[in-house]
């Protein structure tokens, strides 16, 4: 089910098991992979709420809100995934297709998020104003997408130096991992 996922993204999903066990939940739900994402802190996921001045500082509290989460601690191990957190992968992987990535990164794990309406990440993200078309839609103009990272020939776009993009030194360490990542996915896919 992960072999999509980006580093990043795998590690959003190691810190969502971790946030299941500390809240002494037996599964990872929705709740947990919207916590592993503002944990994480940094990437697409983190550019693009910031675009729709989100303030990813206030999640935690709204998802605590929302859950009237106790503090009891149990053991770290592996929680298994819920149902409803399943669907929001599969939904992250076929909004990746969509926009025609070959990875699956904290921003389709945000739209996957979104498209579970009845989830309580989905419930949080739109109570602070965030609802799945401005999200697909930021994700596209900060994603870029049909722009190349690196032109093929004269006159294509590149995009560090799409518009207000070039003047955000932290979208740099978004589009190397892009970069990488894109790397990564045509080694698994050459590899027999």
């Amino acid at each position: 089910m992960y072999d999509r996922l980006t580093d990043r993204a795998r590690r959003v999903m190691q810190y969502a098991n971790e946030e299941a066990m500390s809240v002494g939940h037996e599964y990872i739900g929705t709740e947990d992979i919207i916590l592993g994402l503002v944990r994480e802190g940094v990437g697409a996921f983190a550019h693009v709420l910031k675009s729709l001045k989100v303030d990813i500082s206030k999640i935690r509290g709204e998802v605590e809100k929302a859950l009237r989460l106790e503090t009891d601690v149990t053991e770290l191990g592996d929680a298994p995934t819920s149902p409803r957190a399943k669907k929001v992968i599969e939904y992250a992987m076929e909004e990746s297709k969509n926009l025609n990535h070959s990875y699956v990164g904290t921003e389709h794990l945000l739209l996957g998020l979104l498209r579970d309406h009845n989830g309580v990440a989905a419930q949080v993200l739109m109570n602070l104003g965030v609802t799945l078309e401005t999200a697909r839609g930021e994700v596209i103009n900060v994603m870029g997408m049909g722009i190349s990272l690196h032109p093929t020939k004269p006159g294509d776009g590149i995009l560090r130096s799409a518009g207000a993009l070039a003047d955000m030194p932290e979208m740099d360490e978004i589009f190397d991992e892009i970069e990488r990542e894109r790397k990564a996915a045509r080694f698994r896919d050459e590899t027999p």
